[in-house]
């Protein structure tokens, strides 16, 4: 960025300084922002105190993990993944029913959107930023039952471990889809859902078109990193498993 307004500048001296003198030719060259360039003590000094503190609150501790957790540990759920969407559905859940006097009946997010492993150890809040570092928020999204049942159907022909809450899919030998539940009961097609994703999946990311149309959106204002956070911040100690929320049964 700072090369195209270089860039910009130059040509407008550069025309400014020859308009009068007819001008016939402008030339630019990119110069790369690499360590080669000199550091600008002043700056560096006026900076230096903001960024000792952002990195001393990035780097406090906030949680425990009990083990180290990878979105590629599973096939069709994974302990991060399902911590994820817990995560989601604990901290978003007391805001959303505060607000609308509901209750959130599932959660979805993606599995791309995980971008990090957690090691074991310690989690500070730096780890939160690795795992999620897009300013993605959380909405409630009501929508008819046949509507879920599209997103069912997509994460039966995905077969990704997204990140579920509150619904369990079961699928064949054949990985065709043999029943799926929210919290233990069939879906049904009139009945409004009150489905908790993202932003971003909401606006159709990962081809998840199934949310338009519906009933009603809730913006909860709640980034998804944040959401960690806190999570985080209330928990000693993380110790998420692969459970049965989405699985594939064989005999």
């Amino acid at each position: 960025m700072k090369n195209i307004f270089f860039l910009i500048g130059l040509s407008l001296i550069l025309f400014t300084s020859c308009k009068s003198n007819n001008l016939y030719k402008i030339e630019g060259r990119q110069i790369a922002i690499t360590d080669s360039l000199k550091t600008n003590q002043s700056i560096e000094d006026y900076i230096k105190p903001y960024r000792i503190q952002i990195n001393k609150s990035l780097d406090s501790v906030i949680s425990y993990a009990k083990d180290t957790y990878s979105k590629k540990d599973g096939f069709l759920n994974t302990a991060i993944g399902n911590m994820m969407a817990d995560a989601v559905y604990e901290q978003s859940n007391p805001i959303f029913k505060a607000r609308t006097g509901h209750t959130i009946d599932l959660v979805l997010l993606n599995h791309g959107g995980i971008r990090s492993i957690i090691s074991k150890g310690n989690i500070t809040t730096r780890t939160a930023y690795n795992v999620m570092p897009f300013e993605n928020s959380v909405v409630v999204v009501t929508m008819k039952g046949n509507k879920v049942k599209e997103l069912v159907d997509y994460l039966v022909r995905d077969q990704r471990p997204h990140p579920i809450y509150g619904l369990q899919i079961v699928l064949n030998e054949d990985l065709q889809l043999k029943s799926a539940t929210i919290n233990g009961k069939n879906i049904e097609d009139n009945k409004s859902y009150y489905v908790a994703t993202n932003d971003y999946l909401y606006s159709g990311g990962d081809k998840m078109i199934f949310f338009k149309p519906n009933e009603h959106l809730d913006d909860l204002n709640y980034k998804i990193r944040n959401v960690l956070i806190d999570y985080f911040t209330k928990k000693d100690t993380i110790a998420p498993v692969i459970d049965d929320r989405f699985i594939q049964i064989k005999h």
